[in-house]
């Protein structure tokens, strides 16, 4: 291989792998973080979770957050089918402390947040530089070779990071993807100015409206300017079938049929293109190799309904940057070290997917839920915090367990793998 080399190359600058890159350049050693956007780019995953603070805390942004002017997120609120909304979830309930509201944010300005704080830490932050390959000696990545522009370079690493997103370079090659089989959902969203907003502690919040048969849902996201992220997300299957597949049909038939969200958007104005995305979830079968790390989407990814996104992203780097790290330093950087975060990480994504299973559940309703539990409100609230790495929550997992069973994950094909 040509060029210098380092001890770690991370392949994609989302909110994962400017985690990661960030923590890892603050022990010490030298990182490249490849981004192929050559500008930063509108994402949808604008509600971010309270509990990212912590990570924000270690990556010492939080000043940036609460001076970036987007708007302040207390709590989620739900509008059942029949159109009655429940009581808002207040994320203060469990906590008065500062970590327990979070923020609205645009993504392309969030994201370079991240990448400049990235870069302001050491890491060599190189934006229209792609992954092409992940070099490999035996079953050990070695290092990668990169594209920007016209120029190709092979480049060694001890460690290689992917935080592709969802490209999932190195699952996608080594066909290590589950597909979770009842989630193939797809979204398509927009943005619209001069929406219905609510007043004080409630206007930033996040709002999901079922439609009238709660075949779909939308998100409802407050953002900066005036303007709201509206998106339905509904099975491929029901979305496009008997459909043209123009999403504008799709998108306000689905509108007709909530007329809660009808109702907020009476006065507004579109402001954005209709876009769709899949979102499908799935998980690697494994998030480390020998000298290979898995991290974000690149790693798995849940369903939207709770805006856990950006949150597992965070927490994925923040966690396999200590792995790797304490790899680094030890000198061993088989996949039995670098996996020591997996199994703390992978728990609490679970406790994420059955909550998501349990909102699709046309038996389960939140209200209902909370008659028979009670004593599951806070701890519910924390899930939908994020606070599944800070707090017990085994008392509300086990009372989910009447609800619903998640099915186990089936490895895609692959044909649909390559």
């Amino acid at each position: 291989m040509i060029g210098n080399g380092f001890d770690v190359i991370v392949a994609g600058g989302g909110p994962a792998g400017a985690t990661a890159a960030t923590l890892l350049a603050q022990h010490g050693h030298s990182v490249l973080l490849a981004e192929r956007s050559a500008e930063p780019q509108e994402k949808v995953g604008e509600s971010l979770m309270p509990a990212t603070y912590w990570t924000f805390e270690r990556l010492g942004v939080l000043d940036r957050m609460r001076e970036s002017g987007f708007p302040n997120k207390g709590s989620v609120q739900f509008y059942t089918p029949d159109g009655r909304p429940t009581a808002p979830f207040y994320f203060k309930e469990v906590d008065p402390h500062e970590s327990s509201h979070t923020w609205q944010v645009l993504r392309s300005e969030f994201d370079q947040m991240l990448l400049d704080n990235a870069a302001e830490h050491g890491v060599d932050v190189r934006r229209g530089m792609s992954l092409r390959e992940v070099i490999f000696d035996g079953d050990r990545a070695i290092g990668a070779r990169l594209q920007s522009g016209g120029e190709s370079l092979e480049l060694p690493c001890k460690v290689l990071v992917d935080a592709t997103g969802q490209s999932h370079f190195l699952a996608s090659k080594r066909q290590i993807r589950k597909i979770e089989p009842h989630l193939k959902n797809m979204s398509y969203y927009t943005r619209y100015r001069g929406a219905e907003r609510g007043e004080g502690i409630d206007e930033g919040a996040t709002v999901i409206f079922h439609t009238d048969e709660g075949k779909s849902w939308f998100w409802y996201i407050p953002l900066p300017d005036d303007q709201m992220s509206v998106g339905v997300v509904g099975p491929v299957d029901y979305m496009v079938k008997g459909r043209a597949g123009d999403p504008e049909q799709v998108f306000h038939e689905e509108l007709a049929r909530c007329e809660p969200l009808q109702r907020k958007l009476a006065n507004a104005e579109r402001v954005k293109p209709m876009k769709a995305i899949r979102d499908f979830s799935y998980h690697s079968s494994q998030a480390t190799g020998d000298g290979w790390v898995l991290v974000g989407d690149a790693c798995g990814f849940i369903d939207p309904i709770y805006s856990s996104g950006v949150f597992l992203a965070l927490k994925s780097g923040e966690m396999a940057a200590d792995s790797i790290h304490e790899a680094l330093v030890a000198g061993d950087l088989s996949r039995e070290r670098l996996a020591s975060f997996e199994p703390e990480y992978r728990e609490g994504v679970e406790a994420m997917r059955k909550l998501v299973y349990a909102f699709y559940d046309p038996d389960f309703h939140f209200t209902t839920f909370l008659k028979r539990h009670p004593n599951c409100r806070g701890q519910l609230i924390d899930l939908l915090m994020g606070n599944v790495y800070r707090k017990p929550v085994g008392e509300l997992i086990e009372a989910l367990d009447e609800w619903v069973k998640p099915p186990e994950p089936a490895r895609e094909s692959s044909a649909s793998a390559v």
